[in-house]
Formats: structure tokens, sequence, C-alpha cells
């Protein structure tokens, strides 16, 4: 995968503030030691998982011969770093843009696809470190944040990865959701143990 400078520092800012709002999400703001730890935390779970959806798109796109470079969304990152005040997030913190000849309906099914796939196996990696250490924080909120970052995406409509996914192969989508309902069911699950 060939990147520019600009594409690395919109991801690195995107993966800043993403992690930045979740750390208050899931604490609040207060220059200590444990909101630094709660900002790498969320680097390693929600950012990784950001991160690598976005890539995932990219070196798809790349395979197919396409331009991809990911471009950051300020604005939807300051909003989601307001929201996080609130206690929520909204998560649209940019995304890769394509340019290809002969884009057909199964290629971008496929590049659309891969986003959620790998925070599908990001989950399943982190449900792994659950296994050995099934208190760790940071598997849960990585097994429960990828798994919803994949069932977002797979919304089917609009600009969302489900919509390209379900105009592609409706049997796909709906393996791919019953896939991420599962990962969701069980992290919720774990929650309440």
């Amino acid at each position: 995968m060939k990147f520019s400078n600009i594409e690395k520092q919109h991801l690195f800012k995107a993966w800043l503030m993403i992690s930045i709002a979740f750390a208050i999400v899931l604490g609040g703001f207060s220059f200590t030691y444990e909101f630094m730890l709660r900002i790498m935390g969320a680097a390693l779970t929600v950012g990784i998982g950001f991160v690598f959806h976005e890539m995932a798109h990219k070196f798809v796109a790349q395979k197919y011969g396409c331009f991809a470079e990911f471009r950051a969304n300020m604005n939807m990152l300051w909003l989601a770093l307001i929201m996080s005040w609130f206690g929520f997030v909204i998560a649209a913190p940019g995304a890769v843009m394509i340019s290809c000849k002969n884009l057909t309906k199964e290629k971008n099914g496929k590049i659309s696809l891969a986003g959620p796939l790998t925070n599908l196996v990001i989950a399943v990696l982190f449900f792994g470190g659950l296994l050995f250490l099934p208190d760790n924080k940071v598997f849960y909120y990585g097994f429960l944040i990828n798994g919803w970052l994949a069932l977002f995406n797979m919304i089917p409509f609009g600009i969302f990865d489900g919509a390209k996914v379900l105009k592609w192969n409706r049997l796909v989508y709906i393996s791919t959701i019953i896939f991420c309902l599962i990962v969701m069911n069980l992290a919720f699950f774990i929650g309440k143990i």
C-alpha cells in the first residue's frame, strides 16, 4: 500500500481525536494519568478498529487498481469530541476516497465488505484475549467496539458499507449481519457476567 504524507496526517488526526472522544465517554475529562490510560485503551480498541477498517478498504481498492486514500472529516471529528462531553460519540471520522475505472457492483461490494470483515476479525482476536484474561477491560472493549463497528457499517442504506454489499450480494450481506449479531450478543452477555 502507498500512503501520501497528507493521508498519514489525516489518519493520525482521526485516530487521535476518536481515541480522545472515546476516552472522555468512558470516564470524563480530567488531565490525569487515568485519562491518559483511557486514551491509550481507546487508541488500542477503537483506534485500531477504525484505522484497520479504513486500510482494509484501501488495500482491496488498490488491489483492483483503484486510487484510494483516506481523508478525515474534521467537522465530524470535532462533533465527535463535542458529543463525547454529553456521554456518547457520533463516529464518522472520515473515509477512503476511491477513484476507479470500471468499478463493478462486485468490486465495490468487496471493497466495502473489507472494512466490516476486518472489524470482525479484530473482535475475534480481542475475544481470544478475553479467554485468557476474562477481566481485562481493553480486551472486552476491543471485542465489543469492533463488533459494533462492523454492525454499524453494515447499515443497508446511504453511504454505509452495507448498502454496497447488499447491492452486490444479498447472501453475503445476510451472513455478515448474522455474524455481527452473534458477536454483539456474546459481547453483551460477557458484559453482564
